[in-house]
């Protein structure tokens, strides 16, 4: 077993954290409160290389191995606790191999070079209205074969990260919608949906309370045409695509908590030592001291399960080592497990703050309504994940949702 890191990987980390303190630590604030990241921080972030990073060279990516996207997550969250440009850099980086890895080669040209630098965005599109987690039960957006070759779209999708960023840039999100109607999660496929400028697509904006910098809404489809070159991968094979798509962010998401948390923890352990309380630093205290070291082995056992899965993903891609399955069970215990740490580490970092915690004076607060989006449902709720996770301990028979 190996735990260290690459020279490659080594030097990938410090050019990125270097990158992401000078120039996005000190906007995080401004990304909060005004709601959007500023464009010369995209135009930067692209220059870097980290918009998309995952998709092949040929369009403009890095071909960026799964750790090396994790790491470049892990210093993002940072640097940018309220998470908001995190998210941003997640799902492009996850959807942004999956859409490399199977949409057609003409359709790949026509988005992904402007992607990668910075001038459209690329998105996911699975959650509706009356359902999250459950794709296939809860989706309705169907998309009918045509005449022609082409498709006919229609339904509506909610909770939908990016729908500004793309109405302001173009690009696409890639949607998920039934296909063949009665077959179950064999009958789902993905297509590049267009929102700007589209007459077909109406969409809406709804306000989060957290990771303010980039936009949460849905769209609606009515009687939209696309060709058939927008439909992404094998038709019918969406449901595995999403999957994938899902395992890959949610090892990415592992990481911007890890990173979120230890920022938070820094903090808060700056403050403690030298912060005194009837002439003593607080951190003298036990009440104190041991609750820093909890969190501080916390924020270790979130990183080893996080960079296991992605290394696990590694594997898979270039090696055939892993099932997916394996992976995902994987990526499931590190989307389980850091996001909770990151919320109880920063919930316990505002209480040594005291009433200063509950000021923006510190970026605490950003953070903690950054991460919980995460717990929430972002890439699947917790008991999704714990749903995974015991259907591998326990067998499929006795976990699955509907008894079956």
């Amino acid at each position: 077993m190996d735990f260290g890191w690459t020279q490659e990987q080594t030097m990938w980390r410090r050019a990125v954290r270097e990158f992401a303190q000078k120039k996005i630590a000190p906007r995080s604030r401004e990304i909060d409160t005004t709601g959007r990241i500023p464009p010369e921080l995209v135009k930067s972030m692209a220059e870097m290389g980290l918009l998309a990073p995952t998709v092949s060279e040929e369009y403009g990516g890095q071909g960026m191995s799964v750790t090396m996207a994790t790491i470049a997550a892990e210093e993002l969250g940072r640097a940018e606790i309220s998470l908001a440009l995190p998210v941003m850099y997640l799902v492009m980086a996850s959807w942004g191999y999956i859409f490399d890895r199977y949409a057609s080669r003409e359709l790949k040209q026509e988005i992904l070079p402007k992607v990668t630098a910075g001038k459209a965005f690329l998105g996911i599109a699975t959650t509706e209205p009356g359902g999250g987690s459950d794709i296939e039960g809860a989706t309705r957006c169907k998309a009918e074969r045509q005449a022609d070759g082409g498709w006919l779209l229609n339904g509506e999708k909610m909770y939908i990260s990016g729908i500004r960023e793309e109405l302001a840039l173009g690009g696409c999100h890639m949607t998920l919608v039934r296909t063949e109607p009665g077959s179950g999660h064999r009958g789902f496929t993905f297509f590049a949906v267009p929102l700007k400028d589209n007459p077909h697509v109406t969409t809406t904006l709804v306000e989060d309370w957290g990771r303010q910098g980039i936009s949460t809404g849905g769209f609606n489809m009515d009687n939209l045409p696309l060709p058939d070159v927008n439909r992404i991968g094998e038709a019918n094979r969406g449901f595995y695509y999403a999957m994938e798509g899902f395992t890959f962010a949610r090892i990415l998401i592992g990481a911007t908590c890890v990173g979120c948390a230890e920022a938070g923890l820094q903090m808060g352990v700056e403050y403690i030592k030298q912060r005194k309380a009837f002439g003593r630093p607080l951190a003298t205290n036990q009440g104190i001291s041991f609750p820093a070291a909890e969190r501080f082995t916390d924020i270790e056992t979130a990183r080893l399960l996080t960079y296991k899965a992605a290394w696990m993903a590694d594997e898979l891609y270039a090696n055939n080592t892993f099932k997916h399955k394996d992976v995902a069970l994987a990526a499931a215990m590190a989307k389980l497990r850091a996001p909770i740490m990151a919320f109880e580490t920063l919930n316990e970092v505002a209480n040594w703050l005291g009433a200063m915690g509950y000021t923006k004076e510190y970026p605490i607060e950003m953070g903690i309504r950054g991460v919980r989006s995460y717990s929430i449902g972002a890439e699947g709720a917790m008991n999704i994940m714990r749903m995974i996770i015991a259907r591998e301990l326990i067998g499929g028979e006795y976990t699955s949702p509907r008894g079956a």
